[in-house]
């Protein structure tokens, strides 16, 4: 199981994005339900998959060790530095006033709070916190209006001396005030805020926040006060633990648990962890997941054949036995003495895995869908994947079905392709905008890439001097850019590589785009700024297509605006506009080339230059799978005659070199899942701005694509306090990211636990979180009850 970290960004720092891993495994099939709250979700969820016990049936006592990927650098969920693991540990230690139920939506938590809700709207949007009377941190102080206050502006961005990842929300409130008494909070918005709930969590107290010193160095391996069932016991960065205790202090349910501790185990080294007995519970890959279900088949110890590892027969059948046993007793010594140490060795190999196995059967595997989802990410900030054209090629050339089944299908669980950015199956904001961007249709494909200028024979050098190109190119470099008032065909100073015909960027002269709408061109940098960099040759490039480009944008937008329910008049009057026309993706009369049955899948080319794309990969220990998932997407690529280059690199490298960097074409990587998405992801799919040094501020927009009405839409949907109309919105946004075309939602990723049969009330928590009070372990069933199957 590889995880390659990039941090999200978010104010609640949820989980780092890692990457899709998964073998090959067949369990029960897990089947798929319908979200029955009315959001519009049509895609399959897959439920939680606890070993559910009612408390009173728990014991209380014991210690529960669970496996992360390293000690947490820093308790402060709010610093740039947190990742899984520090979300882990203050989820069982800090308020989270709104935890995410199993659906992924934010639910209150009646522990910590009474109520909380707008109580006014104008002239500003009022909150009004009712805290639970019984609320206290570990040193007996009640929880109160000033830990809101401290955490307000610690994070606001107000004061630059605290270190914060990022203000999302608290930027927008303009005071924080005591209510009738001590347990109410009255938050008022200068700007409204339509995912308050989303800020206070985790909520620290006063002692943590009050100060740049505490916040920035204080929390990093401690923390002054604790609110939850468990409290901070010890950090251990030298044995790699962070060690939990019952909270005596804590008003709700006691934890069942008396210690709970957190081991830092590298991925690819559970599997040995589980059999050692170090761990109980542990987030496992699809092959550690094979051998725990297989374990309960193998009899090994009973002298029947193993069902895999050594000895279980595989390649071993009656005459390679026989063979074996004359080579042993055969006349010639060294040969019979080299073939009994290899019998021995065999022998000795089987017991031992015989061995492991018999200890697996002490743990289940729990599997849901984890909240986070697998895309392939098209770099749009140059070369080929420049032009929205291509971009849209690639996405028709995918079968995302296949993909789905491939990483689904053998783990049971429910394969449909994910039709959101913003949100995931079962969640009131899902909605299935693919049909935005449409389908798998080579034809169509190949006919944007025709309409690019990318043919089979431009794949082919000419002599100097030989015309090349396609028409749009042709009569658009003969005309004047419009802002500049430059003939194209003048020198510039772009950079090597980042413009031009010869990486399919498309003519930036065509006048015509100024008749297209601002989404239409999926631009990268600044609308107003010509195609040719500045006098030093640093001006962030604009993607600005040629007519055909912009004929394609406006139908595609016209589509997400129908999938969205959003069609405007002014679509309409977009559509009149010169270059637009309805009804098609690409324009009228452009088909795909005719191809000859031996050049059927040749490269594609343009002025020599045949069409390739980096496909960059990370190469780390239990990639493998992700690997498979890329050579499958390269080989539909290479049918419509798109080839791939793929590098693959180490996972340390793969997300600050390569991803945020810019340098790749293609990847594949995951973003975590929220029930905030205004806020969480505009940061994913903002527009880049132009730096002062000509460089591109692209937030956690990697791909480098966006538009203005993107930013337009998220902007309204933060601020709109109607539930359901604010998901209308994003709804729209989502339409619009589609069509872009700038990142393909691919699947969401599976999540498979190990845990000990032992135990209840912990497994695959999908979106939920979990209640770290009811873990534990059963109790010893009387003699005479019925006992569950799967455990």
């Amino acid at each position: 199981m590889s995880h390659v970290g990039v941090p999200r960004g978010t104010a609640r720092k949820r989980r780092s994005l890692a990457l899709l891993t998964t073998g090959v495994l067949t369990l029960p099939v897990l089947a798929g339900c319908s979200s029955d709250d009315g959001g519009g979700s049509t895609g399959a969820v897959a439920p939680q998959d606890l070993a559910v016990a009612a408390r009173n049936l728990v014991a209380a006592g014991g210690t529960v060790n669970w496996a992360i990927d390293a000690v947490p650098t820093t308790l402060n969920a709010f610093q740039a530095d947190a990742n899984s693991s520090t979300t882990r540990v203050t989820g069982a230690v800090l308020p989270t006033l709104f935890p995410l139920d199993a659906k992924g939506r934010p639910q209150l938590d009646p522990d910590y709070l009474e109520s909380a809700k707008v109580v006014e709207r104008e002239p500003r949007q009022v909150v009004l916190y009712r805290i639970n009377p019984q609320a206290v941190w570990s040193d007996g102080r009640d929880i109160g209006a000033s830990d809101f206050v401290a955490q307000w502006r610690a994070l606001n961005g107000k004061d630059s001396a605290f270190w914060t990842a990022r203000n999302a929300g608290y930027e927008r409130i303009e005071k924080i005030e005591r209510g009738a008494d001590d347990q109410e909070v009255r938050v008022t918005f200068a700007k409204p805020y339509a995912d308050w709930r989303s800020l206070f969590s985790p909520l620290y107290p006063k002692e943590v926040t009050g100060s740049p010193d505490a916040f920035n160095d204080g929390a990093r391996t401690t923390l002054k006060a604790t609110a939850g069932p468990f409290r901070l016991g010890s950090v251990d960065t030298a044995k790699g633990e962070v060690t939990l205790v019952r909270d005596p202090r804590w008003w709700g349910g006691r934890a069942k648990l008396d210690s709970l501790v957190f081991r830092a185990v590298k991925p690819q080294d559970r599997t040995e962890a589980l059999i050692e007995g170090k761990v109980d519970v542990a987030d496992i890959d699809a092959a550690a997941a094979h051998r725990i279900v297989q374990a309960a088949g193998d009899k090994g110890g009973n002298g029947q054949p193993l069902a895999q590892g050594p000895g279980s027969g595989s390649g071993t059948g009656p005459a390679a036995a026989l063979r074996s046993w004359a080579e042993a007793h055969g006349s010639d010594e060294n040969a019979a003495a080299a073939a009994q140490a290899a019998r021995e060795k065999r022998r000795a190999a089987a017991e031992a895995y015989a061995a492991e196995q018999g200890k697996l059967r002490a743990y289940a595997v729990r599997k849901s869908l984890e909240p986070a989802y697998t895309q392939l990410a098209l770099n749009g900030e140059s070369g080929p994947l420049a032009d929205d054209r291509v971009r849209r090629a690639v996405a028709r050339a995918l079968n995302r079905q296949e993909l789905v089944d491939t990483v689904l299908k053998p783990l049971g669980l429910p394969a449909t392709p994910l039709g959101s950015h913003l949100a995931l199956a079962g969640q009131p904001a899902y909605k299935d905008n693919s049909g935005a961007l449409g389908g798998q249709d080579t034809k169509e494909a190949q006919a944007l890439l025709a309409d690019a200028g990318w043919t089979r024979e431009g794949a082919v050098k000419k002599p100097d001097g030989a015309k090349a190109g396609s028409e749009v190119e042709k009569k658009g470099a003969k005309k004047k850019d419009t802002t500049t008032g430059k003939d194209d065909k003048a020198p510039s100073s772009e950079k090597p590589g980042k413009t031009g015909s010869d990486d399919g960027k498309a003519d930036n002269a065509a006048p015509e785009r100024e008749h297209a709408a601002d989404d239409a061109q999926a631009v990268v940098g600044d609308d107003n700024k010509s195609g040719a960099g500045d006098g030093a040759g640093n001006a962030p490039q604009v993607l600005a297509p040629a007519t055909a480009a912009a004929f394609h944008s406006a139908a595609l937008l016209r589509q997400a605006g129908y999938l969205a329910g959003t069609s405007t008049t002014q679509d309409a009057a977009q559509d009149q506009r010169p270059g637009g026309a309805a009804g098609a993706y690409a324009p009228a009369g452009t088909a795909a080339p005719a191809q000859a049955p031996d050049a059927r899948r040749g490269p594609l080319g343009k002025n020599g230059k045949a069409l390739s794309l980096r496909f960059v990969l990370p190469a780390g220990p239990g990639s493998e799978p992700l690997r498979a998932v890329g050579d499958k997407i390269a080989a539909m690529l290479d049918s419509i005659g798109i080839g791939t280059a793929i590098t693959k690199v180490s996972d340390d490298s793969y997300f600050q070199d390569h991803i945020a960097s810019g340098d790749y074409d293609l990847a594949l990587y995951s973003w975590p899942a929220t029930a905030y998405p205004a806020t969480d992801d505009r940061p994913i799919f903002a527009k880049p701005v132009p730096a002062t040094d000509g460089s591109l501020l692209v937030e956690q927009n990697y791909t480098r694509v966006g538009t203005d009405h993107i930013d337009q839409l998220f902007e309204q949907a933060v601020s709109e306090l109607d539930e359901g109309t604010a998901r209308d919105l994003m709804k729209q946004a989502d339409a619009r990211i589609w069509a872009a075309a700038g990142s393909i939602p691919l699947y969401q990723r599976p999540q498979l636990v190990a845990t000990d049969r032992k135990l209840a009330n912990v497994g695959a928590f999908g979106f939920g979180a979990p209640h770290y009070q009811d873990i534990g372990f059963k109790k010893p069933q009387p003699a005479g009850a019925p006992a569950n199957k799967k455990k």
